[in-house]
């Protein structure tokens, strides 16, 4: 069996916590498309967040007051549920779920503790939708 890929999408504000929580991912087996990783200077945005869309198996929306509104989130869970992909939403423990978009409220979500914990918690989940990571 391949690798599960796994797309995340987060807030700029949530970098260095989305960071490493990709890295604990990567570490666990998971292959990882995380802009930092995958966009190349000079390489368009847009033809780079859809084709890493396109390209993974699952799409992690890291859930944050600074990104629940933003039309990026929007896109990605469109993007996501039209491409037909597992979607895996990451939400702070006092969040408000009522906020989330309707098609996330349908969805197990995973409660966001540390990188290294929700990374851990995350792997496991991908590993039971797609089989053995690594």
């Amino acid at each position: 069996m391949s690798i599960p890929k796994v797309f995340i999408s987060y807030s700029h504000s949530d970098q260095e916590w989305a960071r490493k929580f990709a890295e604990v991912l990567a570490h666990s087996g998971i292959e990882v498309w995380f802009d930092e990783f995958n966009i190349n200077p000079g390489e368009p945005l847009v033809d780079a967040l859809e084709k890493g869309l396109r390209e993974s198996d699952a799409v992690v929306l890291l859930i944050s007051e600074e990104n629940i509104n933003r039309p990026n989130l929007f896109f990605e869970v469109g993007a996501a549920l039209g491409m037909n992909k597992a979607i895996i939403p990451v939400v702070p423990r006092d969040f408000e779920y009522s906020r989330l978009p309707l098609p996330l409220q349908r969805i197990k979500f995973v409660v966001r503790r540390s990188p290294e914990e929700t990374g851990k918690e995350l792997a496991l989940a991908v590993e039971s939708l797609y089989g053995e990571a690594a």
